[in-house]
């Protein structure tokens, strides 16, 4: 149950910072809280002071409640984990509603898993519905930025290299390409005409195999 409950606190917190996002800083209404929730005011008002006792919200009685500090920042945490979701949903890709599973998925999501989803995105990713990323909290920029960022085959220019990362594909597709050596840990480089092994064999994948496949970009373009 605890379990539970904290996913409904991640809930309100996260259409909080979606309120914040149309209006920065602004005082969200409990009944339009209630509203997008679809919850009964007197629901959203018990979790608003309830929230506001643990110091994510400021409730100001007959007006409603805006995020602190600590609010703003475990909102914009669960929402971008909720789109980071909805990305690797994206890539995959799947077939059911992603929303609805990003919002199961964004509760299992760790600092760990944060950090590695966000290896597969750039400054300028947006989500599938076409809404930007929310930045990473100070705790996860820190560790981004210890490390080596992934990038898709396709955002590589011609004469730049790098090695493979990660490849999110189907398994026939995998077991084709790993028999030519096309592998997490193998170098490339792109050519004209596809992208080209050490071992000399060049793989020409479509626009949509090269966005589900990652390489730390070794070399710039020439």
């Amino acid at each position: 149950m605890v379990g539970h409950f904290q996913e409904f606190e991640d809930e309100y917190l996260e259409m909080m910072y979606e309120f914040h996002e149309a209006e920065p800083g602004g005082v969200v209404r409990t009944g339009d809280l209630a509203a997008k929730l679809s919850v009964s005011p007197a629901s959203a008002t018990e979790m608003v002071q309830r929230l506001a006792t643990r110091g994510f919200l400021e409730y100001i009685p007959y007006k409603g409640a805006r995020l602190t500090s600590q609010g703003l920042t475990h909102g914009q945490k669960m929402k971008r984990r909720h789109r980071l979701a909805e990305v690797l949903l994206d890539m995959l890709p799947y077939d059911g509603n992603p929303h609805e599973t990003a919002c199961r998925l964004e509760h299992a999501i760790d600092d760990d898993m944060e950090v590695a989803l966000s290896r597969l995105i750039t400054e300028d990713t947006l989500d599938p519905s076409g809404r930007t990323i929310p930045e990473p909290t100070a705790d996860i920029l820190a560790r981004l930025q210890t490390g080596q960022m992934n990038h898709s085959l396709g955002d590589m220019d011609v004469g730049a290299a790098g090695r493979l990362s990660m490849l999110l594909l189907p398994a026939h597709e995998l077991a084709t390409l790993n028999k030519h050596g096309f592998a997490v840990g193998a170098r490339l480089h792109r050519t004209t005409n596809g992208f080209t092994l050490e071992n000399g064999w060049t793989a020409q994948l479509s626009d949509t195999a090269m966005q589900s496949v990652f390489v730390e970009i070794e070399t710039p373009s020439v």
